[in-house]
């Protein structure tokens, strides 16, 4: 049996409540590039293609009243969303003068790297995890 040739991802989706908020969390807080953005009138819909360096893109949607992403407990489905940084500390430090409150710095045990996790406004969990 075949299967397909994946070769990398090539975009991930997420639905945010506040498209305003939103989009200025992961423009002017976490330094993504707008790429483009479309409102589609007939969805009453704003759709904002995002850069992650140059290799992955982030595909930000508002639709009207969207439901609430269950956190806790943890629900099926993705779990988080990690980014790759040079520097845990120091990235961590910008969060919080920013006002984003950031997770203590841990070490993940298998590989030595330092980790941490922080939410965005919709509560959705975001790693910043250390090369």
């Amino acid at each position: 049996m075949a299967v397909p040739r994946l070769k990398r991802i090539h975009h991930i989706a997420i639905i945010c409540s506040d498209y305003a908020k939103s989009k200025h969390f992961y423009v002017d807080c976490l330094g993504l590039e707008p790429v483009r953005e479309v409102y589609r009138k007939e969805r009453d819909s704003y759709k904002l293609d995002l850069s992650v360096g140059s290799v992955y893109q982030i595909e930000l949607f508002s639709f009207p009243d969207p439901p609430a992403r269950p956190t806790f407990p943890e629900a099926a489905g993705l779990r988080h969303l990690a980014f790759e940084t040079d520097d845990v500390e120091a990235d961590k430090k910008r969060l919080e003068e920013m006002g984003i409150q950031v997770e203590d710095i841990r070490i993940d045990p298998l590989t030595d790297k330092k980790f941490t996790f922080f939410q965005d406004p919709d509560g959705l969990p975001i790693e910043l995890y250390e090369s």
